[in-house]
């Protein structure tokens, strides 16, 4: 049995905060400590209440002064773009044919996706990511790699076989018929492997034929406790297209709901361009609009009207993510940095403490796996990152003046990236560290 006790600032949310000062909202201990044995978290307070209770022989990993939270969740990420994040001058449409689609059509090949998902984990684990919803490209072999790679390390992860038989090139194509029988043996080899959970992921209408889509729909009704992952209304000439496409449907989101895809596991990437009626539909199934900022400034797709879903009749379930490599970062505090920005366009502001919330316990709500991780709750997995709020010399600075929580984690949202993420837990195992000493790959 492997037991060690954490100590430093441990902060952990037990609900969305209202406001800057929603002290009920979370629970803070100055001088706290994490019990974790096996894995899993085993006790949390105090420090010298939890350490009293594990005994004298315990080890203690001193974090002093440095804040432990649960590990961040990137609700929409995709693996095999790596090497095409930061290319530039294309929006949606061009970008997949100009740059996603030639990358992806090297992942049928075993080893380079396998060297992709090692490099991918480490780059997440290193910014303070614990859990990621991926999609890996249509090749069968992709998404073997990223899931083998994934369980070695004890990641956990939700991930799936992109499905598209049209508007690609013959490299990246599948049929109906092979995504249906390639996604079936998936999830019979994966799903629930370990930490592994599968997600159904048609890439989108676009990319689709209907025939394809009912096969999605039929692998949902088959499989209701997997997720399905998919792409919804993220700038105004994919929307067109789809219209055109679909020439019955209603809108955008009417495709996806005719084919049996919306549902409390579905998430929906971007949903820059809803309409009162597509709102309404994904909230009254609930399904989970994906926010993803830095993609969505980076290819000129929009601004997502965040407190405007939260705060309608029927509020949206939101979740917030990289998008990688359509996104810019693989970190969720340059994430949210910007997502506070998008959200200041649109007139409102998001507090610091909601922020944190949305990236650990909301992210964990919105992909329903909160009974695992995003807490630091007894019994859950001891996913943990551990954030220096002085990680930098501005940084440092900047925290000579700082007087409250609230106030620090606005500076490590603003100012942080990986530099501010001193350890990272997995399950209970020092996963940061011991990537940082590892030789190069």
């Amino acid at each position: 049995m492997t037991t060690f006790l954490l100590r430093g600032r441990v902060l952990s949310f037990l609900t969305e905060p209202e406001s800057p000062e929603d002290r009920a909202s979370y629970r803070y201990e100055e001088d706290g400590g994490v019990l974790i044995v096996d894995g899993r978290i085993a006790d949390i307070g105090d420090f010298s209440l939890v350490s009293g209770r594990a005994g004298k022989e315990v080890r203690v990993v001193d974090h002093r002064p440095h804040l432990i939270m649960p590990g961040f969740i990137d609700a929409h990420v995709h693996m095999p773009q790596m090497q095409i994040i930061a290319s530039y001058g294309a929006e949606l449409l061009d970008w997949l044919n100009t740059y996603t689609f030639p990358e992806e059509s090297k992942f049928r090949d075993t080893q380079h996706g396998r060297r992709i998902a090692r490099l991918f984990l480490d780059e997440t684990v290193r910014h303070g990511t614990t859990t990621v919803a991926a999609y890996c490209s249509v090749h069968k072999e992709s998404v073997e790699a990223f899931f083998s790679e994934a369980h070695e390390r004890n990641i956990m992860t939700i991930a799936g076989k992109v499905m598209m038989d049209r508007n690609a090139p013959q490299a990246v194509l599948d049929t109906p018929q092979t995504g249906y029988d390639d996604s079936k043996a998936l999830i019979a080899e994966w799903h629930g492997k370990g930490r592994q959970l599968y997600a159904i992921t048609p890439r989108f209408a676009i990319t689709s034929s209907p025939e394809q889509l009912e096969m999605a729909g039929a692998l949902c009704r088959e499989h209701p406790d997997l997720h399905m992952q998919t792409h919804l209304s993220e700038n105004h000439a994919e929307i067109a297209f789809t219209r055109e496409l679909y020439p019955w449907s209603k809108d955008y989101t009417d495709v996806y709901e005719h084919y049996g895809l919306l549902g409390p596991k579905a998430l929906f990437g971007h949903c820059v361009h809803l309409s009162e009626r597509e709102a309404d539909a994904l909230s009254d199934s609930g399904s989970v609009a994906v926010f993803c900022p830095t993609s969505n400034l980076f290819l000129g797709s929009g601004l997502f009207d965040y407190q405007r879903y939260r705060k309608r009749r029927k509020p949206l379930r939101i979740a917030a993510a990289t998008d990688v490599g359509g996104g810019t970062n693989y970190s969720m505090l340059r994430t949210m940095d910007e997502g506070y920005k998008v959200i200041a366009l649109n007139g409102e502001k998001l507090n610091p403490l909601a922020s944190f919330w949305q990236i650990t316990l909301g992210n964990a709500k919105a992909l329903s796996i909160e009974d695992k991780v995003g807490t630091l709750d007894t019994g859950t997995d001891a996913d943990l990152v551990v954030l220096d709020s002085r990680a930098t010399p501005n940084m440092a600075l900047r925290m000579e003046t700082v007087e409250t929580l609230t106030e620090e984690l606005f500076l490590l949202q603003t100012l942080g990236d990986d530099r501010a993420v001193r350890e990272v837990y997995v399950a209970g195992r020092a996963a940061k560290s011991a990537i940082d000493t590892a030789p190069p790959a």
